[in-house]
């Protein structure tokens, strides 16, 4: 069979079109009407043999992608996958861990294209992309489009401010290394980034934990911990903290950089999330621009694939800083940050952004209809912060989830000091909003029984 003979048989078929073409693709691979190596007609010629527009189909043999059924070779069109290399479904597996923080898929196929071409659109810069080594820090190209995008939250900030990092974590453990020795002690929140603790681990740091409200990190614990302990740096989220989800009022970020520049203590603002979160506050940078190293990772806004972050550093650090991303990585992937220089340039960036809003909303109000107790949430946050209620514990609710299949992540992995009884649940982890859905009403149900009813111990 060739590209030019294969027409779906749509039949009576119910539901969307998009779902009922890729149902008809896999009936007719698993029936051998369409053999493995088999090229499929282009999108625009099914569109028109169908008689349906370009985008229904996109979203058919973005659908049939999904489930393994097909795959694109670059300049030769789309062929029926072979089962060796087949990827595993993305459907809704009965499985739900929420355990791990990352962005929700947004069903878009034009857009997915777009992510795509602009990988190709690298084939233009030749073989010096893939066989030369780059300066650490990234190349100036990559800095100028890195203090582009941080222009928006920074504004003024220079590219030669500017390093490109492999992610947060490559450029949390250059920093630290820059300012710190091993036995030296770091502040954070009592509640951080599980990320940042194990950075510390590696470094030999000791971490002291500065208390926390309900409106964050206050700035009052900063300084007597700056007296009692003498810190050499403090880390923290100011916006969209995670695990909580708070945000730093303006009048406390201003109180603590006046705390931090008193002490001398320069601090490390982990920005993951302020590209999502509508008229952020002013980031800590911009107010103690001398002694706030600002990490801007890609991961949560746009693809945790990529592994780029953006860092503004004070003025005269970036060799520095530069030197320890040599030391420990070499150099940060010429790929990824081409790629999301690419992204950024053609406006790709703004758009997967926007997508990730949209579909970050729709999950948040699940949460708000579906769990009627003490949840902590924040506008284009994908993460909520749920208090355990009583007579339910963290542990026994971990344990009894996990024997529904659902995963989530207990207070205890962030907490520096005591615990509280609370869990993390990462919404964008599900497939998509029915399979999130699913777990939200079996955790509602949960947490209405009391701990001793749903026992299954014998």
């Amino acid at each position: 069979m060739t590209a030019a003979s294969w027409t779906p048989y749509l039949g009576t078929r119910e539901g969307p079109i998009y779902l009922s073409i890729a149902d008809a693709l896999a009936e007719d691979i698993a029936s051998g009407r369409l053999a493995e190596g088999v090229q499929l007609p282009t999108q625009r010629k099914l569109a028109d043999d169908l008689g349906i527009d370009f985008t229904t189909v996109s979203r058919a043999y973005s659908e049939a992608r999904s489930r393994g059924l097909i795959e694109g070779k670059v300049g030769q069109g789309t062929y029926v996958r072979s089962k060796r290399g087949a990827r595993p479904s993305q459907q809704p597996s009965g499985v739900v861990d929420m355990s791990m923080n990352l962005p929700p898929r947004f069903l878009d196929p034009v857009l997915e294209q777009r992510m795509w071409d602009g990988a190709k659109e690298l084939q233009q810069q030749g073989l010096d992309l893939l066989l030369r080594y780059q300066e650490p820090g990234g190349i100036m190209e990559d800095r100028i489009v890195g203090a582009s995008w941080l222009s928006r939250r920074l504004p003024g900030i220079s590219p030669d401010r500017v390093v490109v990092a492999s992610g947060a974590q490559g450029a949390l453990h250059a920093i630290l290394s820059v300012l710190t020795e091993p036995g030296d002690i770091v502040c954070a929140e009592e509640l951080t980034y599980p990320g940042f603790r194990s950075i510390a681990s590696h470094l030999r740091l000791k971490l002291a934990p500065v208390a926390m409200d309900d409106h964050g990190l206050v700035p009052d614990a900063f300084a007597q911990v700056c007296r009692e302990a003498k810190p050499k740096a403090l880390y923290c989220m100011p916006t969209l903290h995670n695990p909580t989800t708070r945000t730093l009022p303006v009048h406390r970020r201003q109180d603590l950089v006046n705390v931090a520049r008193t002490y001398g203590v320069p601090i490390i603002e982990d920005d993951a999330y302020s590209a999502l979160v509508p008229a952020p506050p002013l980031p800590l940078a911009a107010l103690l621009p001398e002694a706030v190293y600002h990490v801007a990772s890609l991961s949560k806004c746009l693809s945790p694939a990529l592994r780029v972050a953006y860092v503004a550093v004070p003025e005269g650090r970036t060799h520095r800083v530069a030197n320890a991303i040599r030391a420990s990585a070499s150099i940060v992937s010429p790929l990824t940050s081409a790629l999301a220089s690419q992204w950024i340039e053609t406006g790709v960036a703004d758009v997967v952004r926007g997508e990730i809003v949209k579909e970050t909303v729709k999950r948040l109000d699940a949460v708000k209809a579906l769990l009627p107790f003490d949840v902590e949430s924040s506008p284009g946050g994908f993460h909520v912060w749920l208090k355990v209620p009583e007579p339910w514990t963290r542990g026994e609710l971990v344990s009894r989830l996990r024997s529904t299949g659902i995963g989530i992540v207990t207070s205890d992995a962030f907490a520096i000091a005591s615990a509280p009884e609370a869990i993390r649940l990462a919404l964008g982890a599900p497939v998509n909003l029915e399979e999130l859905t699913r777990a939200l009403r079996i955790l509602a149900d949960l947490l209405a029984q009391q701990p001793a009813f749903s026992t299954m111990v014998v």
